[in-house]
């Protein structure tokens, strides 16, 4: 181990494992660890860096707001939280009666979802049944693990909440499932810790139907799917949908902590004063640094770079060694492969200067930044081979 490993073992909790690597700084699609070796980063920080590293924009954004005020508390507001707020709702297509709560993570913000989900129930009692999905990630705290539905997360923490249901993701299990028993529906339109696995064509759009028709709350995770990954501001958007909540986080702040919990039409009155809170959520700092971000998707044409981006992947990737198959939208890209040695190619790729990701043993996610252009992806598919020829060396 390396003098920075031993320190990392000895100080912090083993919660994440050994890093792999201690990084100092990035410009762009590119990561510069302690040591001065770059890196091709089509991780983003797990879909985090929406920007890259070190956007211009967004860090005179931080800049600017450190030098003015970081921290207001939730007793007042600024003009960045108004008005990133405003952004979310704009970008949203103005839903009726939109409202906006921040919080720091996913997690927070699916957290807050479910107290929304646990609310409506209380105000209908006869709503007693809480569904997501099977293979579903809503975050690690209690409420947000109870929607998860890796048995592995969960075992040491049960009995976690007793109303949540898993159904298989398909539109039979839906439509056999929902009645006027269920409070809300939870859902990813693509599974992203499941091995990038969208939902089939048509499910958010029968899920709108008939929650809507048996009295209950459609919630969307749009924590790693929101804010341009795949190719629109929201995936939801794909089916002309507009759901009850709607939660984001990740490439919202481009780095800096930041969730958001978005309510739509009734669902924004459900949740009185005192009922949540955070200290942290929505200050200046992060409300700062999310409006930065989407003037940049906005200003550099970014929805658009995603969909000529992740065409050429798309193109590209069935033709490079070890692929089987390729499944995702946008800049949510997962590989399948045609052995199980997804964890092993991580790790080889790393030595060749590519940062990727592997959510099973057959799965390599990709979650670049949006602002990669031709060359980055011409970069990526030559150092993908090489790793494939150091893996079978």
């Amino acid at each position: 181990m390396s003098q920075w490993q031993e320190e990392y073992a000895e100080h912090l909790l083993p919660v994440f494992g050994s890093p792999m690597r201690e990084f100092d700084h990035g410009r762009g699609a590119w990561i510069y660890d302690s040591e001065g070796c770059r890196y091709l980063d089509f991780l983003a920080g797990i879909a985090v860096s929406s920007l890259g590293h070190a956007h211009p924009g967004l860090v005179r954004a931080i800049s600017e707001q450190a030098e003015r005020v970081i921290h207001v508390s939730n007793y007042f507001t600024s003009a960045s939280q108004i008005g990133l707020a405003e952004d979310l709702l704009r970008v949203a297509d103005d839903p009726s009666e939109g409202r906006v709560f921040f919080a720091n993570s996913g997690t927070e913000a699916n957290e807050a979802a479910y107290k929304l989900a646990r609310a409506w129930r209380h105000r209908h009692p006869e709503r007693t049944r809480v569904l997501a999905l099977d293979h579903a990630f809503h975050g690690r705290s209690l409420g947000a693990l109870s929607l998860t539905w890796k048995p592995a997360l969960r075992e040491t923490f049960e009995p976690l909440a007793s109303d949540v249901e898993f159904i298989p993701a398909t539109i039979e299990a839906l439509e056999h499932s929902i009645d006027d028993t269920v409070a809300a529906l939870f859902v990813e339109p693509v599974q992203g810790e499941a091995g990038v696995l969208p939902l089939p064509e048509g499910y958010l759009a029968r899920a709108r139907e008939l929650t809507r028709n048996a009295g209950a709350l459609l919630i969307i995770d749009e924590v790693q799917t929101g804010v341009a990954r795949t190719g629109t501001w929201f995936a939801f958007q794909q089916e002309g949908i507009v759901p009850d909540a709607f939660t984001l986080a990740k490439g919202l702040g481009g780095g800096v902590p930041i969730g958001a919990l978005v309510t739509t039409g009734e669902a924004s009155s459900v949740l009185k004063a005192g009922e949540h809170g955070t200290t942290f959520g929505g200050n200046p700092l992060a409300t700062s640094a999310g409006r930065a971000v989407i003037r940049a998707i906005e200003d550099e044409g970014l929805l658009e770079n995603v969909a000529r981006q992740s065409s050429r992947l798309r193109d590209a990737l069935p033709e490079l060694p070890l692929v089987a198959g390729v499944r995702g939208r946008g800049l949510l890209i997962g590989v399948q492969l045609a052995q199980p040695v997804a964890h092993a190619f991580v790790r080889a790729a790393l030595e060749e200067g590519l940062i990727v990701n592997a959510p099973d043993d057959r799965t390599i996610r990709l979650a670049p930044p949006l602002i990669i252009g031709e060359a980055e992806v011409a970069e990526f598919l030559d150092r993908w081979t090489l790793t494939a020829e150091r893996l079978s060396a």
